[in-house]
């Protein structure tokens, strides 16, 4: 499995988060959103549906019914209702049900360098999983350091 660490430095999550689910979602995949903060939930959802005027992302929030046919969903826990293999933790809280998913999308920001940072470390342990780290340069380009 494919851990991606996303240090966030320039851009808010609700930038980028789209673009993961525009690239998942054309290569046939599915995407499970966990965020534990109701409000990044909601703000989330937003996102989503204002991402590009020319495109259209579907998604809908765990909850709101018709899970199973959402090929991206924005959920509480890591429970992949619509049988997502790709996860994305969006809140800056690294959770191991994440090792259980093909590729994992990790988005962190200053605050939760550390916690991301612990978690980096706890993977390299772990057989199997394959780690990246990109970060954002000043302009907003996205660039692997690890």
């Amino acid at each position: 499995m494919q851990v991606d660490f996303y240090h966030l430095t320039t851009s808010p999550v609700g930038a980028v988060l789209p673009r993961i689910a525009e690239r998942v979602l054309g290569e046939g995949g599915r995407l499970l959103v966990v965020s534990a903060d109701p409000a990044q939930r909601d703000a989330l959802d937003r996102d989503l549906w204002a991402y590009r005027a020319d495109a259209f992302l579907p998604h809908a929030t765990a909850g709101d019914g018709g899970e199973p046919d959402q090929p991206v969903l924005i959920a509480e826990a890591p429970v992949p209702l619509n049988a997502a293999r790709n996860i994305a933790l969006v809140d800056g809280r690294w959770r191991d049900e994440a090792t259980t998913f093909d590729r994992a999308f990790h988005f962190f920001d200053e605050d939760g360098i550390e916690a991301a940072r612990a978690a980096w470390r706890a993977l390299a342990e772990r057989e199997g999983v394959e780690r990246r780290y990109w970060k954002q340069d000043s302009a907003g380009r996205w660039a692997q350091v690890a």
